[in-house]
């Protein structure tokens, strides 16, 4: 298998997608964290003293996606026609699932930007809730689904 992001010498590099077709590409992630009780709570009444938990959360997602490419090296600038979030409350196990999905018009696919604003936007519910609960666990990011592209499609 030849990894894409190395060249003929085995120096990283930027993989050149000059030519590859423009297609519509969709990804979806999602990822989960859990916190105690009160936290849950705390988070579902409103009631942090940083302000609204998860309307936050979801603009940091959105702020994540787009700024993929200057936190991930390889990833390639994106004109991101859109992202979209949607925050699953679980309470019979006092976590929230955020699933974030990023939609562009391109030559390349839009997973990472999915993935990292998942991880931004848990991130930011972890900071704004840290001064009630700071045993809470991030896990579960995963790509949930991707279309476009040459890979094809991809559904978990």
């Amino acid at each position: 298998m030849e990894l894409t992001h190395l060249d003929k010498n085995h120096r990283p590099k930027m993989v050149d997608v000059s030519e590859k077709e423009i297609t519509k590409r969709v990804a979806t992630a999602s990822g989960i964290i859990t916190m105690s009780e009160e936290a849950f709570k705390s988070v579902v009444n409103n009631q942090i003293k940083k302000g609204p938990v998860l309307q936050t959360a979801i603009v940091s997602a959105i702020m994540g996606a787009k700024k993929t490419s200057e936190l991930i090296p390889m990833c390639h600038p994106l004109p991101i026609s859109g992202v979209e979030c949607d925050v699953e409350e679980i309470p019979e196990k006092f976590s929230f699932k955020l699933y974030v999905t990023v939609k562009v018009t391109g030559k390349t696919g839009v997973e990472m930007e999915a993935l990292t604003g998942v991880s931004i936007g848990l991130l930011t519910i972890y900071d704004m809730v840290k001064a009630i609960d700071k045993s809470q666990t991030i896990s579960n990011i995963q790509l949930e689904s991707k279309t476009g592209g040459k890979s094809g499609d991809f559904r978990r």
